[in-house]
C-alpha cells in the first residue's frame, strides 16, 4: 500500500524544528512509526523499538551504553516501555543545541506522561496521532483553519466531492486503521480480532496489570454499546461484573491507550447546574463497529445505533482536525439539568462555536434556537451550525449554517 500523507506531518516538523525531542502518542497501529520513518527518509536517523526485547533490556539496564549503541538523531518506538531512558535523554538534550534529536512514539499512559513532563519539561513537544481521517484516506487536505464561518466552509466545499452517506458510513464501518483499509469483510474481522488479542490485551496487562481478559473484553463491548452517550459507570461495571471504581480505572486505561475519547462537559461558573459526566466516543469507529458486531456497512447504516455512530464519527473528525491544526481549541459538550443539550462546543480565544450533529440530510433548522442560551449567559458566540449529511453548505442565519460533515 502506498504511503498516505498525514495531516500531522506539518505540525510535527514544525515542532521538531523547535524542540529537541518530540513525542507522538496514540493508539497502536495508527501509523506513528510509518509517519516518522517516512519523514526521516532523507535523513540519517537511527531507528530502534522498545518492543525489541534485547534493545529494551539494554535501555533499562544501561541507558548510557544504549545511546552509545543507538546514536541520536534517533527514532525510539514505544518509549513508555523504557522510562529509564528519560533522564539520559535530558542530559543529551542539555549538552546539545541541535533540535529534533529525539523522535519518540508511545502511548499516553498517565504515569509515563507525568514522568516525561517532569523530566523533559521545556525540551519536549507532545503531539497525538489518531487513525486516518476520512480526508486523509481520500488524500484531501485543507489549507484554511476551520472557524465554521461561511467563507471558510465555501472554500473547503470547493475542494471536496459531494457529501455522500454511503462513503461516510463506509468510513465509519471500516475505520481508519491503515492496515484495515484494504481488507475485505472477512479479513477486517480477523484484523480487529487480532488487534484486540495481540495489542490491546497485552498492553492492558503491561500498562494496567489487568490479567482478567474475559472481563476486560466484556467491558470493551459494553463501552461500544454506550458510544456517543454519557458515561455510566454502573452500566459498565454490571456488564463486566466488576466494581464501579474498577470500571473507572479501566476506562481511563483505555483512554490512555488511545482507544476511547472522553468528551468533557462544558463548565462555567455563570451557568449553574451543568452535568459533570463526560461522553464516551471511540477514537476508531471501525473497532467500535467490530465490537458491536455490525458486520456490514449497510446493517450499521440502517441499524438502531446509526445516529450514535454518525455522532461519534463527526466528533472524532473534529478532534483530529483541531489536534493537527495550528490553533488550540477546547472541545466540550453542553448539558444542563433541564436536559438541554448541545452536542459540541468548540471554544477558541474565548469564543464558543456551538454545533449540533444530525445524521439527516435535512435537519430541523430550529435546533439552533438552543444556541441563544449562550447569549443569555453573556458568553461570546461565534459561527456554528448543524453538522449533517446535507450535500452543500446552506446558511441558516448570519451565524449558522447547515454544514456537510465532509468539510471538517
Amino acid at each position: 500500500m502506498d504511503y498516505l500523507e498525514r495531516t500531522l506531518e506539518r505540525k510535527f516538523l514544525h515542532m521538531s524544528s523547535f524542540f529537541k525531542a518530540v513525542l507522538v502518542t496514540g493508539a497502536r497501529q495508527v501509523g506513528k512509526t510509518t509517519m516518522l520513518k517516512h519523514l526521516a527518509k532523507e535523513q540519517n536517523r537511527t531507528y530502534v523499538s522498545m518492543d525489541h526485547p534485547m534493545a529494551r533490556a539494554l535501555a533499562i539496564s544501561d541507558p548510557i551504553l544504549f545511546f552509545q549503541t543507538y546514536k541520536p538523531p534517533i527514532i525510539i518506538d514505544e518509549i513508555q516501555k523504557a522510562p529509564e531512558l528519560f533522564t539520559q535523554i535530558k542530559f543529551i538534550c542539555d549538552e546539545n543545541e541541535e533540535r529534533g534529536l529525539f523522535w519518540l512514539t508511545g502511548s499516553q499512559q498517565y504515569h509515563m506522561m507525568k514522568n516525561i513532563r517532569e523530566t523533559l519539561a521545556g525540551r519536549i513537544g507532545i503531539l497525538e496521532l489518531y487513525s486516518l481521517s476520512k480526508n486523509e484516506v481520500e488524500g484531501l487536505s485543507f489549507s484554511n483553519t476551520m472557524d465554521f464561518s461561511l467563507p471558510c466552509l465555501l472554500e473547503r466545499q470547493s475542494l471536496t466531492k459531494k457529501n455522500d452517506i454511503f462513503s461516510v458510513y463506509e468510513h465509519i464501518w471500516r475505520g481508519g486503521m491503515p492496515d484495515a483499509l484494504q481488507a475485505d469483510t472477512e479479513q477486517r474481522q480477523e484484523y480487529f480480532n487480532s488487534y484486540i488479542e495481540t495489542y490491546l490485551m497485552r498492553d492492558i496487562a503491561e500498562e494496567g496489570g489487568i490479567t482478567d481478559t474475559i472481563r476486560f473484553f466484556q467491558f470493551l463491548k459494553a463501552c461500544a454499546a454506550l458510544v456517543a452517550e454519557q458515561v455510566n459507570y454502573k452500566t459498565l461495571a454490571d456488564a463486566a461484573d466488576i466494581s464501579q471504581p474498577t470500571a473507572k480505572e479501566w476506562l481511563h486505561l483505555l483512554q490512555g491507550l488511545g482507544i476511547i475519547y472522553l468528551l468533557p462537559p462544558y463548565a462555567n461558573n455563570e451557568l449553574k447546574r451543568l452535568t459533570k459526566t463526560p461522553k464516551l466516543y471511540f477514537c476508531d469507529t471501525g473497532l467500535c463497529a467490530y465490537l458491536s458486531m455490525w458486520l456490514t456497512r449497510d446493517t450499521l447504516m440502517h441499524g438502531a445505533a446509526s445516529g450514535h455512530y454518525f455522532e461519534n464519527h463527526v466528533v472524532v473528525e473534529l478532534i483530529k482536525n483541531f489536534a493537527y491544526s495550528p490553533s488550540k481549541v477546547n472541545m466540550t459538550y453542553y448539558r444542563d439539568s433541564n436536559a438541554k443539550e448541545i452536542d459540541v462546543f468548540v471554544e477558541e480565544n474565548g469564543i464558543i462555536h456551538p454545533l449540533e450533529i444530525k445524521k439527516s440530510a435535512n435537519p430541523d433548522r430550529r435546533e439552533i434556537k438552543k444556541y441563544e442560551l449562550l447569549d443569555k449567559a453573556n458568553l461570546k458566540r461565534g459561527s456554528g451550525g448543524i453538522l449533517c449529511m446535507c450535500e452543500e453548505v446552506i446558511p441558516i442565519d448570519e451565524k449558522n449554517c447547515f454544514i456537510p460533515c465532509n468539510l471538517i
